[in-house]
Order: structure tokens, then sequence, then C-alpha cells
């Protein structure tokens, strides 16, 4: 699997997450501003309401920027067995269930899913649970996270 068509369906990703956000912050913004929703008393909050939703889409739209820089400075490296599992690193975990599942280890993941053909490749960051208890793993290796009172246990399968 290449890592770096990866990046590349990530970085497209990203792009149309933006447009969305930018769009949205837009429409937000003229309903908040229109002469229609002005307020007429005090429980009249539509346009106030339309005014905090302009403001949230314009943060997560900056986010998304953010995230688009980042990915685009990122360069994943092959993986290094003496290093274990870093940033870059494309991850085959196995659970308990033998249920199989493929990690791309990136600067910012927001969990987006990606489709290579008919497989599923999750990408995650460092800042999630599972990406940080990842690093430095190697293959043959466990993984295990607490998710509320449940603890997950993983084999480290493969790494690219």
């Amino acid at each position: 699997m290449d890592k770096f068509l990866l990046q590349q369906w990530v970085l497209e990703r990203l792009a149309e997450d933006l447009l969305q956000a930018e769009q949205a912050a837009r429409a937000a913004h003229e309903t908040a501003t229109h002469e229609e929703n002005i307020a007429e008393n005090k429980y009249d909050t539509l346009g106030l309401e339309a005014a905090y939703l302009a403001t949230g889409q314009a943060r997560r739209a900056e986010a998304i920027r953010q995230a688009i820089v980042k990915w685009r400075q990122f360069h994943p490296c092959p993986y290094d067995a003496s290093k274990g599992i870093r940033l870059g690193a494309l991850v085959c975990l196995v659970d308990a269930d033998d249920k199989q599942q493929q990690l791309f280890l990136g600067p910012d993941g927001g969990s987006m899913k990606l489709l290579n053909g008919a497989q599923l490749v999750q990408v995650i960051s460092t800042e999630a649970p599972l990406g940080r208890a990842m690093l430095g793993k190697c293959e043959g290796d466990e993984v295990s996270i607490q998710v509320a009172a449940i603890r997950q246990q993983f084999e480290v399968l493969r790494v690219l």
C-alpha cells in the first residue's frame, strides 16, 4: 500500500472538508447579518445563534487549514524496526476476535477513513489513545488501551 497515495487522499478529503466549512460559515454569516434577522425583542435570538454558528464554522475552517499545512509538510518514512512504530507508519492490528484493522499514523488524524480498493484504512494521530499506545511498538508486540471500563488489546501484525 502506497503511503504517499494515502497522504494525497487525506489532502483531497481535507480540501473538500474545508470547502464545506467555508460555505457553512458564509451561509451562517449571511443569516446572522441579514436585515430580516435583526432582533425585535430579547427573545428573538435567530441572528445571535447564527453568529455563534458562523464563528464555530470559521474556527473549524481554520483548524482544517492548519491540518492541510501539517499534511503537506509531512513526509512518511519507511518503517524502521529499530525505532518501532512512529509517525507515518501504516499498521495492521488484529484483536482477540481475529478482526484486522489498518491504521495510518498521520500528523492530524481526525478519525478519517479511506477506502483503498476493498480495504478500509483509518487515519489517526499520535494524539489519539490508540496512536499514542502504538508508538515505539514493533511487529508482534501487543498494544492495549483503556476505553471507559473496557481494556482493548491488539497485536501488531504488520508495519509499513
